[in-house]
Protein backbone atom coordinates (compact mmCIF):
# COMPACT_ATOMS: atom_id res chain seq x y z
CA UNK A 1 0.00 0.00 0.00
CA UNK A 2 1.24 3.49 -0.76
CA UNK A 3 1.44 5.99 2.06
CA UNK A 4 -2.04 6.85 3.26
CA UNK A 5 -2.90 9.92 5.31
CA UNK A 6 -5.15 9.42 8.30
CA UNK A 7 -8.21 11.68 8.68
CA UNK A 8 -9.97 12.36 11.97
CA UNK A 9 -12.96 14.65 12.55
CA UNK A 10 -13.83 15.60 16.13
CA UNK A 11 -16.07 18.04 18.01
CA UNK A 12 -15.04 21.39 19.48
CA UNK A 13 -16.96 24.16 21.16
CA UNK A 14 -15.05 27.13 19.70
CA UNK A 15 -12.99 27.29 16.49
CA UNK A 16 -10.69 30.11 17.67
CA UNK A 17 -9.91 28.27 20.90
CA UNK A 18 -9.26 25.05 18.95
CA UNK A 19 -6.76 26.89 16.75
CA UNK A 20 -4.94 28.19 19.82
CA UNK A 21 -4.60 24.70 21.33
CA UNK A 22 -3.78 22.81 18.13
CA UNK A 23 -1.77 25.39 16.18
CA UNK A 24 -0.06 27.48 18.84
CA UNK A 25 0.12 24.71 21.44
CA UNK A 26 0.83 21.55 19.44
CA UNK A 27 2.25 23.23 16.34
CA UNK A 28 -0.35 22.01 13.84
CA UNK A 29 -0.45 23.82 10.50
CA UNK A 30 -3.84 25.41 9.84
CA UNK A 31 -5.49 24.69 6.49
CA UNK A 32 -8.92 25.62 5.22
CA UNK A 33 -11.48 26.90 7.66
CA UNK A 34 -15.02 28.11 7.83
CA UNK A 35 -17.16 29.52 10.62
CA UNK A 36 -17.93 25.95 11.76
CA UNK A 37 -14.78 23.93 11.05
CA UNK A 38 -11.02 24.06 10.59
CA UNK A 39 -8.62 21.62 8.92
CA UNK A 40 -5.24 21.08 10.61
CA UNK A 41 -2.10 19.09 9.89
CA UNK A 42 -0.92 16.95 12.82
CA UNK A 43 2.22 15.08 11.86
CA UNK A 44 1.14 14.81 8.24
CA UNK A 45 -2.39 13.69 9.08
CA UNK A 46 -5.62 15.61 8.62
CA UNK A 47 -7.56 16.70 11.68
CA UNK A 48 -10.87 18.46 11.20
CA UNK A 49 -12.36 20.27 14.17
CA UNK A 50 -16.11 20.72 13.75
CA UNK A 51 -18.14 23.09 15.88
CA UNK A 52 -20.57 20.99 17.91
CA UNK A 53 -24.04 22.18 18.85
CA UNK A 54 -24.09 19.46 21.55
CA UNK A 55 -22.58 20.06 24.99
CA UNK A 56 -19.10 18.54 25.21
CA UNK A 57 -18.49 16.58 28.39
CA UNK A 58 -15.37 14.91 29.73
CA UNK A 59 -14.83 11.17 29.63
CA UNK A 60 -14.25 9.28 32.87
CA UNK A 61 -10.90 7.94 31.64
CA UNK A 62 -8.76 7.75 28.52
CA UNK A 63 -10.84 4.78 27.40
CA UNK A 64 -12.43 4.25 25.06
CA UNK A 65 -11.83 7.40 22.98
CA UNK A 66 -8.57 9.22 22.35
CA UNK A 67 -6.23 9.89 19.43
CA UNK A 68 -2.66 11.01 18.85
CA UNK A 69 0.68 10.15 17.31
CA UNK A 70 3.27 7.42 17.70
CA UNK A 71 6.74 8.84 17.22
CA UNK A 72 9.47 6.73 15.64
CA UNK A 73 12.17 9.03 17.03
CA UNK A 74 12.37 9.54 20.79
CA UNK A 75 13.81 13.04 20.39
CA UNK A 76 10.67 14.09 18.49
CA UNK A 77 8.48 12.71 21.31
CA UNK A 78 10.56 14.63 23.85
CA UNK A 79 10.34 17.82 21.75
CA UNK A 80 6.53 17.65 21.70
CA UNK A 81 6.52 16.97 25.44
CA UNK A 82 8.65 20.10 26.04
CA UNK A 83 6.49 22.16 23.69
CA UNK A 84 3.33 21.03 25.48
CA UNK A 85 4.84 21.98 28.84
CA UNK A 86 6.12 25.35 27.58
CA UNK A 87 2.70 26.24 26.13
CA UNK A 88 0.91 25.27 29.33
CA UNK A 89 -1.23 22.59 27.71
CA UNK A 90 -3.38 20.50 30.05
CA UNK A 91 -1.92 17.10 30.82
CA UNK A 92 -4.61 14.49 31.38
CA UNK A 93 -1.86 12.00 32.30
CA UNK A 94 1.72 13.02 32.96
CA UNK A 95 4.54 11.42 30.99
CA UNK A 96 5.22 7.87 32.06
CA UNK A 97 6.69 4.58 30.89
CA UNK A 98 4.51 1.54 30.33
CA UNK A 99 5.49 -2.13 30.27
CA UNK A 100 9.10 -1.46 31.29
CA UNK A 101 11.38 -4.37 30.44
CA UNK A 102 8.95 -5.94 27.97
CA UNK A 103 9.06 -5.71 24.17
CA UNK A 104 5.95 -3.48 24.56
CA UNK A 105 7.85 -0.82 26.53
CA UNK A 106 6.91 2.71 25.57
CA UNK A 107 6.78 6.30 26.79
CA UNK A 108 3.44 8.08 26.76
CA UNK A 109 1.57 11.18 27.85
CA UNK A 110 -2.00 12.36 27.41
CA UNK A 111 -3.24 15.88 26.80
CA UNK A 112 -6.79 17.19 27.07
CA UNK A 113 -7.88 19.89 24.65
CA UNK A 114 -10.27 22.62 25.86
CA UNK A 115 -13.22 20.51 24.65
CA UNK A 116 -12.38 17.29 26.55
CA UNK A 117 -10.86 15.51 23.54
CA UNK A 118 -7.96 13.37 24.75
CA UNK A 119 -4.72 13.04 22.82
CA UNK A 120 -2.00 10.47 23.43
CA UNK A 121 1.59 10.71 22.24
CA UNK A 122 3.83 7.63 22.34
CA UNK A 123 7.33 6.42 21.62
CA UNK A 124 7.95 2.65 21.56
CA UNK A 125 11.41 1.33 22.49
CA UNK A 126 10.89 -1.50 19.99
CA UNK A 127 9.10 -0.62 16.75
CA UNK A 128 7.77 -4.20 16.45
CA UNK A 129 5.36 -3.43 19.32
CA UNK A 130 3.48 -0.81 17.30
CA UNK A 131 1.55 -3.45 15.35
CA UNK A 132 3.13 -6.71 16.42
CA UNK A 133 4.21 -8.63 19.52
CA UNK A 134 0.98 -10.59 19.26
CA UNK A 135 2.07 -13.06 21.96
CA UNK A 136 1.41 -10.28 24.49
CA UNK A 137 -2.10 -9.25 25.47
CA UNK A 138 -1.39 -5.96 27.23
CA UNK A 139 -3.00 -2.92 25.61
CA UNK A 140 -2.97 0.32 27.58
CA UNK A 141 -3.46 0.58 31.32
CA UNK A 142 -5.57 -1.87 33.32
CA UNK A 143 -9.15 -0.67 33.66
Amino acid sequence: MNLAIFHLAFPVGDIAQAKIFYAEGLGCEIGRESATSVIMNLGGHQLVAHLSPEPLTPQRSVYPRHFGLIFTNEADWEALLRRSQQHGLTFYQSPKERFVGLPLEHRTFFLADPFHNLLEFKFYRHAAAIFGEVDYTQVGDPR
